[in-house]
């Protein structure tokens, strides 16, 4: 059976798991933010950083890419994805289903648990931008996250008007902090 993986934020840039194609796909129903504490990756228990996530949202959609994994990898892949993904169980594992320009088809997606103590889904985007600019976790620091995500959505024809905001705010918060 053919395992695509639906990849909206680090998976774009960074999936870990090898993959024969790539495709742009559209989800409808959710829509891209950063409405995660990342209290692992990209940020810590004591300064929690930010992560994206898909928020349910019935008028939303989340532009990203579709990734079919290597056949025969399927079972590494999975347990890679979840050993990542589900760190502190704020992701939810779901089937969807992606429209692409070949078609609809398939695909494992994490989305946010919005019961989970680690959503924020209502967080001003000055406030997002802030502790974006200072939160630093296992993988680095956070607005690298964030900057990596939008390069590579800009790579893609892929706008995101929030985020773009947000790269540029976080590095005028950056830059004046070292002004300083």
């Amino acid at each position: 059976m053919t395992m695509w993986v639906f990849g909206y934020g680090s998976l774009l840039w960074n999936p870990g798991f090898e993959y024969d194609e790539t495709r742009l796909a559209r989800l409808n129903g959710y829509r891209r933010s950063f409405c995660m504490r990342s209290i692992h990756h990209r940020g810590t228990e004591e300064n929690p950083g930010l992560v994206l996530a898909l928020d349910e949202n019935e008028t939303s959609f989340c532009d990203g890419l579709a990734f079919r994994v290597r056949d025969g990898r399927e079972q590494e892949t999975l347990a890679y994805l979840r050993d990542r993904e589900l760190i502190s169980s704020a992701y939810v594992e779901r089937t969807v289903t992606l429209t692409t320009e070949q078609g609809d088809i398939s695909a494992l997606v994490y989305v946010i648990d919005e019961a989970h103590d680690q959503y924020c889904g209502d967080l001003p985007l000055t406030e997002q931008a802030e502790i974006i600019a200072q939160a630093v976790g296992g993988r680095g620091p956070n607005c690298e996250y964030l900057w990596n995500t939008v390069d590579y959505l800009n790579g893609l024809r892929i706008q995101d008007a929030d985020l773009q905001w947000l790269a540029d705010q976080v590095k005028a918060i950056r830059h004046k902090s070292l002004a300083e």
